[in-house]
């Protein structure tokens, strides 16, 4: 390595890529563009000569752009392990997925086929380029520094992407600026904040110099990771836990909102708006000290332990929100508790996957595992999300999530103790 671990200049402009590309799954995903697509987009809509709910049709394409990344990320991570070039890799996708949310600007419901191509393609850039990002975390700090490091990058993305959306807020709701141009305001913060990390990140951490075919040895990269995930016992059974609570924690993320806006029982339309608005902040900033919490009771209990403290928490949500969740206060409430577990496992998940992992080169490659299960998660929990929806209601969708939950908690629990998972 031609740079030292736990390079403060290098960690800070790593987690500044939080900061940068946070805001396309809260301004985008989460907040602004979920209320304008249900503004916008009748209850009942036309997509390629069928009739579907609104919602379904979106759960639907987000699937798929999980579909596409998943095919993509592990041929194109084993090439990047193999030329070390992943800095390009993360580039590129940032830049297709920023300029996709700008695109958004010129959303349209007569041409909805073609509208929804935006929203594609900037969920394929947002989870390609994680990828390679998460992929940086064993490479520049060392296994007693993951935990932390990975909640200060989860932190500043959840400050970072808070503050334009209160940018974006002001300029909706007080100087009656058109949503659309938040789609422009994320892509631009996306691209602009990215150069820090860009400028900061190693280009290629083991100097690499490739001399060979890279597509037929980055598929030998990916060969080599699939037979040791194969023999590690310990990262076998997490990445199993994983993707099945992963399911529940991404589909809730991507749903929770069109949960606000059709089963709370808001006053007025406007009500309803600001309503999600707040309980979003809400999600976000406790999130914060969600990150940082279980960062600090991973040291004193251990990482597994955490996490199925915090997976057994997320199924009692589910519990609750299906069964007593239908005024606003109520709504808070539970909002509140959200982000203070969102922040926990999304930082320990992925620092104790960089924990399990064997000393190598192939860091990208790794990762792409990760990611592909987590993906493949999403697929499958907003599509079954999507179809209960179209069948039931959004209410009894949450039943499956129950489901994948528990699951999730007592895969956990087989999980072999190793010394990197246990408290510090």
């Amino acid at each position: 390595m031609s740079f030292q671990k736990n390079d403060k200049k290098i960690i800070n402009a790593w987690t500044m890529y939080d900061w940068a590309n946070s805001v396309y799954p809260l301004v985008i995903t989460t907040a602004i563009f979920p209320i304008f697509y249900e503004a916008v987009v009748p209850e009942k809509i036309t997509f390629f000569g069928r009739e579907f709910v609104n919602t379904e049709i979106y759960s639907y394409v987000v699937s798929l752009s999980f579909i596409i990344v998943a095919i993509l990320s592990p041929i194109l991570s084993g090439i990047a392990d193999y030329a070390g070039n992943k800095k390009n890799y993360m580039r590129f996708f940032c830049y297709l997925g920023a300029l996709s949310c700008i695109s958004l600007y010129f959303f349209d419901v007569k041409q909805l086929e073609l509208s929804m191509l935006s929203v594609l393609l900037a969920s394929i850039g947002f989870s390609g380029s994680l990828v390679f990002y998460n992929a940086y975390l064993p490479e520049i700090a060392t296994v007693d520094f993951h935990d932390k490091v990975s909640a200060k990058g989860f932190s500043r993305g959840y400050i970072g992407s808070s503050l334009l959306l209160i940018v974006c807020l002001v300029l909706i709701q007080v100087f009656h600026i058109e949503p659309r141009y938040a789609f422009v305001l994320t892509g631009f913060w996306w691209i602009g904040f990215s150069q820090i990390t860009f400028n900061g990140l190693p280009k290629n951490s083991y100097n690499h110099h490739p001399k060979e075919n890279q597509l037929t040895r980055g598929f030998n990269e990916l060969k080599k990771v699939w037979v040791q995930i194969k023999k590690l016992k310990s990262l076998r059974r997490y990445l199993a836990s994983f993707f099945v609570y992963s399911m529940g924690v991404q589909t809730v993320m991507l749903m929770a909102v069109f949960f606000g806006t059709k089963e709370i029982i808001w006053e007025s339309e406007n009500e309803m708006q600001t309503g999600l608005i707040i309980s979003i902040l809400i999600i976000q900033f406790i999130a914060i000290a969600g990150a940082y919490l279980m960062a600090f009771l991973s040291k004193k209990i251990g990482n597994i332990k955490t996490l199925a403290i915090v997976v057994l928490i997320w199924a009692i949500i589910c519990v609750v929100a299906y069964t007593l969740i239908y005024t606003p206060v109520q709504f808070y409430i539970i909002a509140a508790i959200i982000g203070f577990v969102m922040g926990g496992i999304q930082s320990l998940s992925r620092s104790t996957y960089s924990k399990l992992l064997p000393e190598t080169e192939d860091h990208a490659s790794f990762f792409s595992f990760y990611d592909v299960l987590e993906k493949l998660g999403i697929v499958i929990g907003t599509f079954f999300f999507g179809v209960i929806e179209g069948v039931f209601s959004i209410r009894e969708s949450i039943l499956m999530l129950i489901i994948f939950f528990a699951i999730g908690f007592l895969l956990l629990l087989r999980v072999p103790k190793t010394n990197k998972l246990l408290p510090n």
